[in-house]
């Protein structure tokens, strides 16, 4: 049996990642997030808000679970946040940073700790993909905070890699960009005010002209990776080079 725990799958990546993997009876996913959205009988919803880190901390026993007929167990940080739009120093909220770390750095790496330290002993294949994107790798002007914290999930995951490499254990993390998607966070961002995201067009345009990929294609595109780890050895891939 195939254990997918998934972050954020009451919607976009995550879900249709969730329902591609559901179409095989050998795979259970246990998806978490807020709200549920997936009716299925190899599907268990774990509610969580990943802005509440004591509440996190609380629950996380409830998420990795024993599980000792797997022969896979993957973890899937897919749940993610842009944050405010706009200028750091130009009226943006201190919280609003420690809202986006918490989301997209904090929690993440509060799950590969535990599923580390959970499954350490256990003989399944094990495999932590992390949702990352092109944005950690280079400056947006408007998205510091989102930037900034996926360069840190990027880091996070090559620094946990370098450790499982070195104790020898065989498990694979990944930290992959997919792309520009047809999801409610690109919404939010076609929203955005032009005096606070100079490049607002360039994304109403990949709208405008269908060059948003679909939530679909990704999920194939990462579930044809956590198949075939054994062709990409990098930790940082992007699913358009897939």
């Amino acid at each position: 049996m195939n254990y997918y725990i998934i972050t954020g799958t009451s919607k976009g990546i995550g879900k249709a990642l969730a329902e591609e993997l559901l179409k095989d009876d050998n795979n259970r996913v246990i998806g978490v997030c807020r709200n549920s959205t997936i009716t299925h009988k190899n599907y268990h919803h774990q509610p969580l808000d990943f802005s509440d880190i004591p509440a996190v901390e609380h629950n996380l026993q409830k998420v990795f679970m024993p599980f000792n007929n797997a022969e896979k167990l993957v973890l899937v940080n897919n749940a993610g946040v842009m944050g405010d739009i706009g200028y750091v120093g130009e009226g943006m909220p201190n919280e609003r940073f420690e809202f986006v770390f918490d989301v997209n750095v904090i929690v993440p790496a509060m799950l590969m700790n535990t599923f580390l330290k959970v499954y350490q002993q256990h003989p399944a294949e094990k495999l932590i993909v992390n949702i990352s994107s092109g944005a950690g790798k280079y400056p947006i002007d408007g998205w510091a905070s989102y930037c900034a914290s996926k360069a840190a999930l990027d880091m996070l995951s090559m620094t946990i890699q370098k450790e499982q490499d070195m104790r020898g254990s065989g498990v694979k993390v990944y930290a992959l960009s997919p792309g520009v998607v047809d999801t409610a966070m690109q919404e939010n961002i076609r929203e955005a005010d032009a005096g606070r995201f100079s490049t607002v067009e360039k994304f109403r345009d990949y709208k405008a002209s269908n060059q948003l990929a679909q939530p679909e294609t990704v999920a194939h595109k990462i579930i044809h990776l956590m198949h075939n780890t054994a062709n990409y050895s990098d930790v940082i891939q992007d699913v358009r080079n897939m």
